[in-house]
């Protein structure tokens, strides 16, 4: 087999392998063989039709079963032999094959070049004082009571603003876009039971605060809306809707009083000093959090920069892929559908370039120092971690651990778990400075 390689970039490579005639030709004949034992030709008994017909009636298919048994185990070979590693699966093109000439081709790829980290010893990193100031204790304890709030039924008086409103709602669309995509008769009106409405909220529709001042419990009324072009709901934007309710209950927001009893009603407190010393102590250790995060991703910018050629575009991609799939699994965890949270996926994509280049970079240079410190993780390290990702998942530890063996997903816990002791490296190394 002839190889012929050639850099286009530092990452970007190609190479032309010829297969000789000789192992092309061993190959077409036993693939040949292989369809005369199954191949119905009329004039022929099975298994007697002569290889040359063989060959002239499935040329294409003969062909290609050939090349595709070949050409992955000549690339594969081709890249062990010059100690290449692709980043991605080669891009194979210009293929020429015959009976009776050897097999040619070129293969693709895009592969990482050796990283010199430089000296790891030197890093100087930026990292907040902690402080908790008086406001953001006041503030937390301010959430604390809103959480706390509670709904009373409201009595001898009408709705009015800042009450909640358990309605029977149907909402219909009766003009606008989206009507004028349906047949008339089939667009089927929005009935929800017993929705709560906060009267004043400012997610409510424009003009359907007004409608609810003044009910009481039973009444029944119906109204139209017209929603701007630029509401925020794509598809209501430009809509007249028409609102059927029936109010089933009106309730009005308690909020408690911040004070001892307060305290010992939501935990295990002996006046409102103790709570808030807890609250104090709760937002500085948020705060010693962040500023452990913005240190290391301090470190992960300045790893990045240590990189000085152009990544690979396949790892750059997969990383965009990833962070795009993450922000989509958190929108479906708050109950958001991708598909209309009126968001430009394209333009959102591209910018998650940046920060996936950086991640990338990072990435790279924590693997060669995990590789030069002979960092690994120990099999007590990935049953601790299997033990976290199943106590997040809610499964046993043994169940997580098949799914992800049977997915291929140990390596990648492995992975995570060599560049955190890498990164634990770097940072009891580097110079740690509170600005």
């Amino acid at each position: 087999m002839k190889t012929e390689f050639t850099d286009i970039s530092d990452t970007q490579k190609k190479i032309t392998i010829e297969i000789p005639s000789e192992v092309v030709d061993t190959k077409i004949d036993r693939v040949t063989s292989d369809f005369g034992r199954s191949a119905k030709i009329p004039g022929f008994r099975p298994g007697k039709v002569p290889a040359k017909i063989i060959q002239q009636r499935f040329r294409e298919q003969i062909l290609h079963e050939v090349t595709h048994d070949l050409i992955p185990k000549a690339v594969e070979e081709a890249l062990r032999e010059r100690d290449f590693d692709p980043v991605d699966t080669p891009d194979i093109h210009d293929v020429v094959i015959n009976k009776g000439s050897a097999l040619t081709f070129t293969a693709t790829f895009e592969t990482v070049p050796p990283i010199d980290p430089g000296d790891y010893e030197t890093f100087t990193l930026r990292r907040p004082p902690i402080s908790v100031e008086e406001d953001a204790i006041d503030k937390a304890l301010n959430q604390l009571l809103e959480r706390s709030a509670r709904f009373d039924p409201v009595s001898g008086r009408l709705a009015e603003h800042g009450d909640s409103i358990v309605l029977d709602l149907t909402r219909e669309v009766v003009s606008g876009p989206k009507s004028t995509e349906v047949p008339p008769g089939q667009l089927k009106p929005d009935t929800h039971k017993g929705v709560t409405i906060e009267i004043g909220a400012v997610a409510n529709p424009p003009g359907f605060d007004d409608e609810m001042i003044g009910l009481d419990v039973n009444d029944v009324k119906d109204f139209t809306l017209s929603y701007p072009v630029d509401h925020a709901t794509s598809e209501l934007a430009g809509t007249t809707v028409r609102y059927d309710v029936k109010v089933k209950a009106i309730k009005r927001r308690i909020v408690p009083e911040l004070d001892d009893e307060f305290a010992k009603d939501i935990g295990d407190f002996e006046n409102l000093d103790a709570l808030r010393t807890r609250v104090s102590e709760d937002l500085k250790k948020e705060a010693e959090q962040d500023a452990d995060r913005q240190v290391r991703a301090e470190l992960v910018k300045q790893l990045a920069e240590r990189v000085t050629f152009d990544l690979p575009e396949a790892l750059v991609s997969r990383e965009v892929d990833r962070r795009v799939e993450e922000f989509v699994r958190r929108l479906l965890e708050q109950q958001v559908d991708p598909k209309k949270a009126n968001i430009n996926w394209e333009e959102f994509r591209e910018q998650q370039r940046k920060p996936a280049q950086e991640a990338v970079c990072s990435a790279l240079v924590i693997d060669e120092i995990a590789r030069r410190e002979s960092l690994s993780p120990s099999e007590q390290d990935l049953e601790s971690e299997l033990a976290r990702y199943a106590e997040r998942a809610g499964r046993p530890a043994a169940a997580v651990r098949a799914k992800l063996e049977q997915d291929g997903g140990i390596a990648r816990v492995e992975t995570g778990l060599r560049r955190e002791k890498a990164m634990n490296l770097l940072l009891s190394r580097a110079k740690i400075v509170t600005v």
